[in-house]
């Protein structure tokens, strides 16, 4: 493998490690405090913890092609792939969400648009890290010194 070959493999690590730290350090405070998030999504009470835990749940969910893609992104590409389009996905509903939410919720309208804009800024990261995997390197030049030593077979 290529010198060039193996930082693109690494800066797409790095670009998906970010997003499945953000992803995974969401999930956790969700389960360790969902009391402290629930009234943000306008819940409260054991209801409003519960709904929140599951929310962390499905984060843990989620992350599985994002870990299988961090592992080796160019030997994953369709995991990679899923977390885009999964990525994707998040960010569409949201904004769906938000545009279909009427006025006087300002409190669950806030936490919309976080969740839009930490999907908005995943999604150009995992796409960073998609055309990392996918970009072609020139062809290597071949070595002078590698050339002029060359032998060349004579017809006998």
């Amino acid at each position: 493998m290529t010198r060039r070959l193996d930082l693109r493999l690494w800066a797409a690590r790095l670009l998906i490690a970010a997003v499945v730290a953000w992803n995974l350090e969401c999930a956790l405070a969700f389960l360790r405090q969902p009391q402290a998030f629930a009234p943000a999504f306008e819940l409260s009470g054991v209801p409003g913890a519960a709904a929140v835990r599951g929310v962390a749940v499905l984060f843990l969910m989620w992350n599985v092609p994002y870990l299988v893609a961090l592992w080796h992104p160019r030997r994953h590409r369709l995991s990679l792939g899923e977390a885009i389009v999964m990525q994707a996905v998040g960010l569409l509903g949201e904004s769906w969400i938000l545009a279909q939410l009427p006025e006087g919720h300002a409190v669950l309208r806030a936490s919309l648009l976080r969740f839009i804009v930490f999907d908005a800024a995943g999604l150009l990261l995992l796409a960073a890290a998609g055309l990392l995997v996918h970009l072609k390197s020139p062809p290597e030049e071949p070595c002078p010194a590698s050339a002029s030593t060359a032998t060349t077979a004579t017809p006998n």
